[in-house]
C-alpha cells in the first residue's frame, strides 16, 4: 500500500480477531460474556475490601487496587471490539487510537508495577510480621500507588512520543482488535532504530526491575518459610502468598507465551488472537483466583450477602 503521511492520517482500522462473518455474534457473546464476568468478579473484590473492616489492611489495599486497574485495563479494548463487531465497523479514529493506546499502555503497566508492590508486601508480611503495620503503614502504602501510577504515566507518555515522531506510516490496518503499541510502531517508515532502542530500554526498565523485584521477594520468602519448624506455620505461609504467586505466574506466563509466539511466528493475525491471553483471560481469571483460594475474601463475601439479605 502507499505511504501515509501522519498528518494526513485521521483513522486507522482495526482488523480484529476473525474476518469470518458467521463468528462475529459467536465473538460478541463470547467476549460480552468475558468482559462481565471481569467487571462483576473485580468489583465484588473492591466491594467485599472497602466493606468488611477485617479487610481493611495494606495487603487487601493493593488487592482492590489490582482489581481496579484490571476494570479499566480490559475496559479499554473489549467495549471498542463489541461495538465495532455490533456495527460492522473497524474504524478507530486517529485520536481515539492514540488515547486508546495511552489508557492501556497506564493499566497494563499499573497490573505489573502492583503484582511487584504487592510481592514486596508478601515479603513483609512472611519475614518481618512483627513490624508489618508499621513498616507498611498507610501512608507508605499511598506513596507505593503513586510512584506506581506515576511509572505506568511516564511509560504511557514515551510510547505517546514515540508514536508522535512517526512522520510516515506503511499502512493504517492495524493487525489487532485494539490499538497496540507494538503493532503501530510496526507500521513506522521512518526511525526504526530509534524506536528499537526505545522499546529496548522501556523493556529492560519496565521488564527486568519489576520482575528483579518479584524474583529477590519471593527469594527472601521461601528462605522464610523453610525455617520454619512446624509444618502448619510452613503451609499458612504458603497460604498467606498462594494467590499472589498464581496471579504473577499468570500475567508473567501469558506475557511470554504471547512474545515467544510473536518471535517464532510472523502471523500478525496468530500474534491478535494471543493477546487475548493478557488483555482479556489474565484479567477474567484474577477475581477467581483470589476469591477460590482466600478465606478471607469469601468469609467477607459472606458476610456482605448475610447482611443484604
Amino acid at each position: 500500500m502507499d505511504i501515509q503521511n501522519s498528518t494526513g492520517i485521521s483513522e486507522f482500522h482495526l482488523l480484529g480477531l476473525s474476518e469470518n462473518p458467521d463468528l462475529q455474534s459467536i465473538l460478541f457473546g463470547l467476549f460480552l460474556s468475558m468482559y462481565l464476568v471481569t467487571v462483576c468478579g473485580n468489583l465484588l473484590i473492591i466491594l467485599a475490601v472497602s466493606s468488611d473492616s477485617l479487610l481493611h489492611n495494606p495487603m487487601y489495599f493493593f488487592l482492590s487496587n489490582l482489581s481496579l486497574s484490571d476494570i479499566s485495563f480490559i475496559s479499554t479494548t473489549v467495549p471498542k471490539m463489541l461495538r465495532n463487531i455490533q456495527t460492522h465497523s473497524r474504524v478507530i479514529s486517529y485520536v481515539g487510537c492514540m488515547t486508546q493506546m495511552s489508557i492501556f499502555t497506564i493499566f497494563g503497566c499499573m497490573d505489573y508495577m502492583l503484582l511487584t508492590v504487592m510481592a514486596y508486601d508478601q515479603f513483609v508480611a512472611i519475614c518481618h510480621p512483627l513490624h508489618y503495620l508499621v513498616i507498611m503503614n498507610p501512608r507508605k502504602c499511598g506513596f507505593l500507588i503513586l510512584v506506581s501510577f506515576s511509572f505506568s504515566l511516564l511509560e504511557s507518555q514515551v510510547h505517546i512520543f514515540m508514536i508522535f515522531q512517526i512522520t510516515n506510516f506503511k499502512d493504517v490496518e492495524i493487525a489487532n482488535f485494539f490499538c497496540d503499541p507494538s503493532e503501530l510502531l510496526n507500521l513506522s517508515c521512518s526511525i526504526i532504530f530509534f524506536n528499537n532502542i526505545v522499546k529496548s530500554f522501556l523493556g529492560a526498565i519496565y521488564g527486568f526491575f519489576p520482575i528483579s523485584g518479584i524474583l529477590l521477594s519471593y527469594y527472601k520468602i521461601v528462605s522464610s518459610i523453610l525455617r520454619i519448624s512446624s509444618s502448619g506455620g510452613m503451609y499458612k505461609a504458603f497460604s498467606t502468598c498462594g494467590s499472589h504467586l498464581a496471579v504473577v505466574c499468570l500475567f508473567l506466563g501469558t506475557r511470554f507465551w504471547v512474545y515467544l509466539g510473536s518471535t517464532v511466528s510472523h502471523s500478525p493475525r496468530k500474534g491478535a488472537v494471543a493477546s487475548v491471553m493478557y488483555t482479556v483471560v489474565t484479567p477474567i481469571l484474577n477475581p477467581f483466583i483470589y476469591v477460590l483460594r482466600n478465606r478471607d475474601i469469601k468469609g467477607a463475601l459472606r458476610r456482605l450477602h448475610s447482611r443484604n439479605v
